[in-house]
């Protein structure tokens, strides 16, 4: 017997929803760190040190805030929020598509990192080469910057899905804690926590977030150090 066989209906739909969560975290995500990486580590302009500190800032704030700043701007009074519900019948606050707003905006910076670190390393020789060939900047990128920078944006990408699948602050202040639409996998453990004999299955879940934690980092590590050694040889 397998311990998915021992979750609820309710215990298994926020696993669920924290796996859809993650996964878009991860589609929409990682194309923007992918960019703004590159943006980073290739460009000099006004305003990087400022795009830097933007970016990175989720990190620093307390989780809350940031959920808070999304309810602002997001919410249905907010004028982002308000703009998109006027102008295309979108609701985001309180939906299931916020929950992988805030995922998203938590995990950016851990997305971001190591891909700026791996597009850094690359030498520039390289890629000058290539424009000297005759490549086009878009062809030197996808042809030469993309494939070194490869276990970064591995790396970056794994981490931001484990991420996303752990984010609490900001989704419970952002979208708060509604069952079947905005009950993520922590959002669960911490109901669990909360009613009488609830610890068995918060026990479980929190088993299940620290595999997929462990599972995570780990093969972050494999995949960036066997995409290194390809690379070198």
């Amino acid at each position: 017997m397998s311990v998915f066989d021992t979750l609820s209906p309710a215990e298994l739909e926020a696993l669920a929803l924290s796996l859809r969560v993650a996964s878009w975290n991860l589609a929409v995500g990682l194309p923007l760190a992918v960019a703004v990486a590159w943006i980073l580590a290739r460009r000099r302009f006004v305003g990087k040190e400022l795009l830097n500190a933007l970016v990175h800032l989720p990190l620093i704030l307390p989780p809350v805030v940031t959920g808070y700043v999304l309810l602002l701007l997001l919410g249905r009074r907010g004028p982002l929020g308000e703009l998109l519900e006027q102008a295309f019948g979108i609701v985001v606050a309180f939906r299931w598509t916020g929950a992988a707003i805030a995922a998203t905006v938590m995990a950016f910076p851990l997305m971001v990192r190591p891909i700026r670190l791996s597009t850094e390393a690359i030498d520039q020789r390289i890629e000058a080469a290539a424009g000297t060939l005759g490549a086009s900047p878009l062809a030197v990128f996808a042809t030469v910057t993309l494939p070194l920078a490869l276990p970064g944006i591995v790396a970056g990408g794994i981490l931001g899905f484990a991420k996303g699948m752990g984010e609490f602050g900001a989704t419970i202040t952002f979208v708060s804690n509604i069952p079947g639409e905005t009950r993520t996998l922590p959002l669960a453990i911490y109901t669990l926590t909360q009613i009488p004999g609830g610890e068995v299955g918060a026990l479980r879940l929190t088993l299940i977030a620290v595999v997929v934690s462990l599972a995570a980092l780990i093969a972050a590590e494999l995949v960036g150090r066997s995409l290194a050694r390809r690379i070198a040889a």
